[in-house]
């Protein structure tokens, strides 16, 4: 029945850097931009190389997050990664700090945490190795 994700959508308090930090820093691609006068908001379509892709969104004075990462709802978003490593390095490059590696008790796969510019928990999962 399902065939997999076509994007998971984000609200952003600040439009111009959110969008900023998924195309330069996350490599996403711009599909679409609009902006909805009636809702003083945009959305934008982004997208990575696979298809994946993320709505991002603004709206005037969106509530934030509750709590990192243990609030109800989504909890966080991670990212395939052939080698985690270069990724994190990648990222640390462009200012964007990693937490430590750990590495997933039930599947022995690497990983790590960092943070779009609102807090969301985001994860790189090293798939490859």
């Amino acid at each position: 029945m399902l065939n997999g994700f076509h994007h998971v959508a984000i609200i952003c308090s600040d439009y111009p850097r959110s969008k900023q930090f998924y195309t330069e820093i996350l490599g996403f691609s711009v599909i679409a931009e609009n902006y909805r006068e009636a809702r003083d908001s945009y959305k934008c379509d982004l997208a990575l190389a696979d298809g994946s892709q993320i709505e991002l969104f603004s709206f005037p004075s969106a509530p934030t997050r509750p709590s990192r990462p243990e609030a109800q709802g989504l909890r966080h978003l991670a990212f395939k990664v052939d080698d985690l490593d270069a990724a994190i390095q990648k990222l640390t490059d462009k200012g964007v700090e990693c937490e430590p590696i750990r590495v997933d008790e039930y599947t022995d796969k690497r990983f790590t945490f960092f943070q779009d510019p609102d807090g969301l928990p985001l994860e790189l999962y090293e798939v490859a190795l």
